[in-house]
Order: C-alpha cells, then sequence, then structure tokens
C-alpha cells in the first residue's frame, strides 16, 4: 500500500543535546525514559477506511508523530510501521448500507486519509501495509500459533486461545468481566457457543455468503482484527533476537488498549516468547461540545471538513496540541479559534523586523516535550516569546526558534 508523501524536517543545531524523552506506558501506568538508541521500531495501528479522518484518528496520528520526531531529532532512525484494517465487519456494513462497494469505499477513504496526513504535516510510515494484502502474514501467524497449541475451530472459523499467554490482562488492568463487556462493546462475541474462554478471539473467519474471502491454507476466508496487526507488526519491524521487546513502542487511541493491544500483545508473545513492545502508549479521546465523539451520535468532526471550510490545517494541529495527549477533551469552535488567534500572534511576532530572545523558548519547547510530551506548556512557552516579541524585545535568532518549530512539533509557518 502507497504511503502518503513526506516533508522534509529540518535538523536542530548541532551542538543541542535533547533530553532522554519520557512517555507514559500504559501498561506499567509510570512515566518510563525511553532509552537512547540508534534505531526505534515504532508501530502504530491505522484507520478501518469507512468513515476517515476525523479528530480522533488526528489526535492519534499527531501524537505518534510528536514522538517519531523527537526521536529523530536526537539523531535516532525510526523504523515505522502502520496498518489499514481494509477489510472488516464495519467497512463491509457501511459499503452495504450505502449501496457502494466495499473496496471503492475503502479506496476512497484511504485516498483521504493520506490527504489529511499531508495537510496535518504527519510524517509517513515507512511501511504503511493493508490487511488484504497480509493475508499471507497473517496466516503464517496463525499456523505459528497453531504449533503452540494455541488456535482451536468452531466450525470453519479459528480462534486464539488469549490465555496461552500469563500476561494476558495486564496492559488494560481490567477484571473478566469488565473485559467481556468491552469485548462485546468492540466487536467481540464473549457469548458464542463453542468458545473455551469468552475472551478467545477470532483469527480466521471462513468466507460468508455475500462476502469477499481469500484463499489460504486455512480455508477461504479473511483475517480477525487483531491477528492483522500482530502479523503485520513482527514481518516489517522484525524483532531483534538480542532484544528482551519485539518492538521498542505499541500506539493508538486508548480505545485500542482493550481488546485489540492485549489480544495483539498476546499473541505476540505466544509466537516469540517475547513481550510485543518495550512501550505501550494511548492518546485519549477527544469529544464535541461536551459530548463523547463518537459514530453512533453522529457528531464527528472530520479534518477534510474543517480543511475544504478554509480553516487552515495548521490551527487544527496547535489545537490538538494544545491540551496534553492523555487527557480527554472536548473539540469545540471556541477550542479552534483560540488557536487560531494564538497563531496569529506568533505570525504577527515572526514577521517583526526584531524578535525576543529565543534560547529560552527553544530550551523550553525542548524540556517539555521530552517530559511525556507535553505540548500545552510548549506552546504556551512560544505565546510568550511572542508577546515579549511584540512588546519590543529583542536579540534573538528567529530563525532557530523556526526550526524548532518545524522540526518537533511540526508545525510550519
Amino acid at each position: 500500500m502507497k504511503s502518503w508523501p513526506g516533508t522534509v524536517v529540518p535538523t536542530l543545531a548541532q551542538e543541542r543535546v535533547l533530553p532522554v524523552l519520557e512517555l507514559t506506558d500504559s501498561k506499567s501506568l509510570k512515566i518510563q525514559d525511553v532509552k537512547v538508541k540508534d534505531v526505534y521500531r515504532m508501530y502504530v495501528c491505522g484507520i478501518t477506511p469507512y468513515d476517515a479522518t476525523h479528530l480522533g484518528h488526528a489526535a492519534t496520528y499527531l501524537t505518534f508523530d510528536l514522538i517519531n520526531r523527537y526521536l529523530r531529532a536526537q539523531g535516532s532512525t525510526v523504523k515505522y510501521v502502520q496498518n489499514i484494517t481494509d477489510i472488516d465487519d464495519p467497512l463491509l456494513e457501511r459499503a452495504k448500507r450505502d449501496k457502494v462497494d466495499w473496496q471503492e469505499l475503502a479506496l476512497s477513504q484511504i485516498d483521504l486519509f493520506r490527504s489529511d496526513m499531508v495537510n496535518l504535516r504527519i510524517l509517513p510510515p515507512d511501511h504503511y501495509i493493508g490487511a488484504v494484502e497480509a493475508i499471507d502474514l497473517v496466516t503464517q501467524s496463525i499456523s505459528a500459533l497453531q504449533e503452540a497449541g494455541s488456535i482451536y475451530p468452531i466450525d470453519n472459523d479459528l480462534y486464539f486461545k488469549n490465555y496461552s499467554s500469563s500476561e494476558f490482562g495486564k496492559l488494560s488492568h481490567l477484571n473478566k468481566a469488565e473485559m467481556a463487556k468491552i469485548f462485546s462493546e468492540r466487536g467481540g462475541d464473549p457469548t458464542l457457543t463453542g468458545k473455551i474462554d469468552p475472551l478467545d478471539c477470532l483469527v480466521w473467519m471462513a468466507k460468508r455468503e455475500g462476502e469477499p474471502g481469500w484463499p489460504s491454507i486455512h480455508g477461504l476466508g479473511r483475517p480477525g482484527w487483531h491477528i492483522e496487526c500482530t502479523a503485520i507488526a513482527l514481518k516489517y519491524l522484525q524483532p531483534l533476537a538480542d532484544e528482551q521487546t519485539c518492538i521498542d513502542i505499541q500506539g493508538g487511541g486508548s480505545d485500542l488498549i482493550f481488546p485489540h493491544h492485549e489480544m495483539c500483545a498476546s499473541q505476540a508473545r505466544v509466537i516469540t516468547g517475547k513481550e510485543l513492545a518495550e512501550h505501550y502508549v494511548h492518546s485519549a479521546m477527544i469529544g464535541l461540545d461536551g459530548e463523547k465523539m463518537s459514530k453512533s451520535k453522529g457528531n464527528l468532526v472530520f479534518v477534510s471538513t474543517l480543511v475544504n471550510s478554509g480553516v487552515d490545517p495548521m490551527a487544527i494541529r496547535f489545537a490538538l496540541m494544545s491540551d496534553h495527549y492523555r487527557n480527554d477533551r472536548m473539540w469545540s469552535q471556541a477550542v479552534l479559534e483560540l488557536a487560531q488567534n494564538r497563531i496569529a500572534l506568533i505570525k504577527q511576532a515572526i514577521m517583526s523586523k526584531n524578535c525576543a530572545p529565543t534560547e529560552t523558548v527553544i530550551s523550553e519547547i525542548i524540556n517539555w516535550l521530552a517530559q511525556d510530551l507535553n505540548t500545552s506548556n510548549a506552546l504556551n512557552s512560544v505565546d510568550l516569546w511572542a508577546a515579549a516579541t511584540l512588546a519590543g524585545a529583542n536579540g534573538g535568532d528567529k530563525q532557530e526558534l523556526l526550526t524548532t518549530l518545524d522540526a518537533l512539533l511540526g508545525l510550519s509557518f
């Protein structure tokens, strides 16, 4: 699958040494150092392409864009992989509802997603992989799980025993009743007759009448959701034998912690004998005008709709960064307008003949980002610099500040 065009990321001044990045880990519930390495492996779960890209998506991919940028700025290489779940029940249901071909719907939404990512200046993944093109990888992973004795059939479908991993449940910190409830709400089938355990998950669905299927050693059918990401991550990020975990960072929205990431991690442990990720990182949810933003409520705000109405994508990016990535937060017209007003003052300061000293603001941007991506405080520092500039202060290096804003925050004025 083709990714989207990248953007040139400027390099910070050579003499700048960045602090070690700290991130909140969802499994330990602690802020942990991301130890400095030459190469990082990061996997972020992608969209199911039937209505891309709402602000919840945007906030998620922005979070991992900030991580990507910071690690690169410290001089490391980031191997970044993202999937697209381009065959799944929600996609087929939407296509049927709208009386369109499911493949055409998927392609149109993937194209829209790519353009949204370009507008928001999100760095593209090195590998952008669709579930359909990864079917061979999925079947290989299922075979590996079979060899470990962790797969069983129900009719012609195949299920994975999640409790094959003793660590199952330790990422989400939920009890079994809570997991069963959420599993049911998010596409699972805990009450299905024939299951060994209610939390076992589908890894291969035999072809249903009127639905697509692909030939495989497991029969004609299609992948389950969780095994798709496990297979893609293990193939394209190729865990190293001498490392304790398969990859460095597994990421997505907080709604993916359970069941998706919990079950991906369980499968990876059985296949490899290792923990899937050194760090599990999740961004919070975005609401609208005091209510949870959801497909069922019909109150999703789409990036493309905002951009087509004339909103500067940098204002969307700025607004999403104005609060911490781990805080559930509300979107509103007032939030957008405040971001637009703040950007206007920053642009005015940038256009000034002289500018306030920049060493402090640059150091503060770097240090706040190092502290669990505290973009809110980083942007507040930029506001203070802009105010000082407009008040007549001088002596700063405007170009170095612009480079820092671009390289670390992805903001281009």
